[in-house]
């Protein structure tokens, strides 16, 4: 790019705007193309219309290792006097992050950068690039951050700016620079509220109907210097807008008026919610304004129904719940002081995404950053990526962490993921060394005896019987879970090895999982069979994870269908045991329980948040309590996705859609009616083409099946008590 950074030089009481005034050099333009990015989220306009439909450009990247840039056809804006603007926020780059306080960790000084071609179709080329020929002045925005909200000011509207503040190029590494791999981030439906009412203490609630991210928009008339407040918040309690869960993030929009007809709309920010408190509004006026969903530019490529309204509800949650965390990276939650890039979260719902959505290219810009920042940490894969806890330190309740099992693990299950869904081995060849980087670690991190049980572990995070103030308290031993995670990732690096034909390290990594499997028999299975802990997470990830030869694997599906009835058929795993307990029933003959663990109601369970109301996936299993009070805990969210993973079972079991081969080039159609279904169906668009699949149960009990495979899509049919064909 031959533009510069740029910032004011003078810093400015508001979100600065960067101007610069142009007249077309030649005659017919061609093409013209902008490429612009910025320190900060920016927004840029060409003769007063905005250059695309993206929002909270360039996101959030390490910016320390790699900043993208956006590309635009600008062709149909161009006149033959221009005035190119750009508005720069403080988003990630100079905003609040993170849960322990913090600001302008990457730098202090607001920027941007671009470059203007244009293309003239006698031949001839111009550019307008950022330099110190660009002014700037301030905007309407006095105000923004992601965390606490915008404040637009629409008094100081006015096309009689003098543009008299220079700018001064900042000292900037344009190597950093990199094109998109994913999607940006853009506006998609706008929703109207389902209701509005007031609360019990007077205040004017407004009720969307879905828990959703990103803001409200409005046109509004009244009094000059007037202000409406717009708070945010996911559930009501006791009537009233429930900010708890927040922690310190106001959540809250200011909009001062100019007396005339004024539009708001706070695209600097974003907000997780249900509700919007409305104070300030003028009283003369119809309350009018709408949400407005944000998140980045996905494809739908998977759905799901079935006979269980109930289930329909929950797998919709799932959806809203991807929708609202994946905007421009992979977060644990959308709405408190978090909103972090969770590697752990990501490793085990990364199945479940890449069927609802075109995850590809999404996940390999994630990816790209896991990998820098792994990279220049000597292997270890941080918790979240971004790795803003670097800037902070670790909370004081994770001693001195390393590699963890699960998060790190991200390295490894995510990639593989994405093979599996696409097909495409690109993504494998670019993250091998990271994967490779992550198994060499944990290897050096081993005890003695060969199992990883000597470092700090998150374990099974949020076994629901862990005291609310200390969720990685569960049932199941840390090592048992660390050292049966590193073995799934030392299979699927092996795997990787050989597919890429890395013979030397396939032939290693394969012998390490071998020594690894040994390892965990020799300190967690007694000879009968009894896995250390004896819970359901601990037979659950000793099944799926392949550490049990076929006799014990089939007696420890009979102790976890024991345990699973014994807990009532509530949920009993957390973190890591939920997003496999299902598969290990079904796997070990025990469809029964798995379907009766899915539908149970009540507190533990996948439904007990459906039956509360609830439109997204909650990050406690009690995360509002029967009396419709917020849980105690001081971590509670109504929208992580983490426990939604369940849908990648329902749609393989119920819906029956399963990948033979990576990218579903070959199929294997195996519906596993249960639970009082009678009736479901799913579809996929794969690489190859759509996939669709409906089953129906008879009177005499018997599976009628219709299936479609896109052409060149081999497959077989597996039907409950007929001989498998060949599709």
């Amino acid at each position: 790019m031959q533009g510069r950074m740029i910032t004011t030089v003078t810093e400015l009481g508001s979100a600065p705007v960067f101007r610069k005034e142009f007249s077309l050099s030649s005659g017919d333009v061609s093409r013209a193309t902008l490429r612009i990015s910025s320190l900060g989220v920016h927004e840029a306009r060409i003769n007063g219309k905005p250059v695309g439909p993206d929002v909270l450009s360039p996101g959030w990247t390490s910016y320390e290792h790699r900043l993208r840039y956006v590309t635009h056809d600008v062709t149909a804006l161009l006149g033959e006097s221009n005035t190119l603007t750009v508005l720069v926020g403080n988003g990630w780059y100079r905003g609040r992050l993170g849960f322990m306080g913090g600001r302008a960790f990457y730098g202090d000084r607001l920027g941007v950068i671009a470059a203007l071609e244009i293309d003239y179709a006698d031949g001839s080329t111009q550019v307008i690039a950022t330099d110190e020929t660009w002014s700037a002045d301030n905007s309407d925005v006095i105000a923004d951050d992601l965390y606490h909200g915008q404040t637009i000011d629409a008094r100081q509207r006015t096309e009689l700016r003098t543009w008299h503040l220079r700018t001064r190029e900042l000292d900037f590494d344009t190597s950093l620079l990199t094109p998109y791999i994913g999607p940006v981030v853009t506006r998609h439906e706008a929703i109207a509220p389902v209701s509005v009412s007031a609360s019990p203490s007077g205040r004017t609630l407004v009720d969307f109907g879905q828990n959703l991210v990103g803001w409200v928009r409005f046109t509004v008339t009244g009094p000059a210097g007037s202000e409406i407040r717009i708070r945010h918040a996911e559930v009501l309690e006791d009537g009233e807008l429930g900010t708890r869960p927040l922690r310190d993030a106001q959540a809250t929009d200011r909009f001062i008026l100019s007396g005339g007809s004024d539009f708001f709309e706070p695209t600097l920010t974003f907000h997780g919610f249900r509700y919007a408190e409305v104070s300030g509004w003028p009283a003369d006026v119809p309350l009018s304004l709408e949400a407005v969903v944000v998140h980045s530019d996905l494809r739908r490529t998977g759905d799901f129904a079935c006979s269980d309204e109930l289930l329909n509800q929950l797998h919709r949650n799932v959806v809203w719940s991807t929708r609202g965390n994946f905007l421009d990276l992979p977060t644990d939650c959308p709405q408190r002081n978090e909103r972090l890039g969770w590697t752990g979260d990501l490793a085990v719902f990364a199945p479940t995404a890449a069927y609802l959505f075109d995850t590809s290219a999404f996940l390999a810009d994630w990816l790209a950053d896991l990998a820098a920042e792994q990279s220049a940490a000597d292997g270890l894969v941080p918790f979240v990526i971004p790795d803003i806890l670097k800037y902070q330190g670790s909370p004081p309740d994770f001693p001195d962490p390393d590699s963890t099992a699960f998060w790190s693990d991200a390295a490894v299950w995510v990639p593989w993921t994405l093979w599996q869904a696409y097909g495409d081995r690109t993504i494998l060849e670019r993250q091998y060394p990271s994967m490779v980087a992550h198994v060499r670690r944990v290897g050096t991190l081993l005890s003695p005896s060969g199992v990883w049980d000597g470092s700090f572990q998150f374990g099974d995070w949020l076994d629901p019987d862990a005291p609310a103030d200390n969720p990685a308290k569960a049932k199941a031993d840390p090592g048992v879970v660390a050292t049966a995670a590193y073995h799934r990732s030392l299979l699927l690096v092996a795997a990787t090895a050989t597919l890429l034909g890395n013979t030397a390290d396939a032939d290693e990594f394969s012998a390490l999982a071998s020594r690894t499997r040994d390892a965990f028999h020799a300190a967690y299975v007694s000879a009968d069979g009894v896995v250390h802990s004896d819970c359901t997470t601990a037979y659950t990830l000793a099944i799926e994870f392949d550490l049990l030869d076929p006799s014990l694997r089939e007696t420890a599906g009979r102790r976890l269908a024991e345990l699973v009835a014994a807990s009532g058929y509530r949920v009993s795993t957390g973190f890591a045991g939920t997003p496999y307990i299902l598969d290990a029933l079904t796997r070990t003959g025990h469809l029964d329980a798995a379907y009766r663990l899915l539908t149970e109601r009540e507190c533990p369970s996948w439904l007990y948040p459906v039956t509360m109301g609830a439109t997204t996936i909650w990050e406690r299993w009690d995360s509002m309590l029967p009396d419709g009070s917020i849980n105690p805990g001081e971590m509670t969210s109504f929208n992580h996705y983490a426990l939604g993973a369940v849908a990648d079972w329902m749609h393989r079991t119920v819906g029956g859609i399963n990948a033979l081969a990576p990218g579903y080039a070959r199929v294997r159609i195996a519906p596993r009616p249960g639970g009082g279904l009678t009736w479901a169906r799913a579809g996929l668009d794969t690489p190859h083409g759509r996939i669709e699949v409906s089953w129906r149960l008879a009177g005499d009990g018997s599976v009628a099946a219709d299936v479609t495979l896109p052409e060149g899509v081999t497959g077989v049919l597996s039907l409950p008590g007929q001989p498998d064909r060949e599709l």
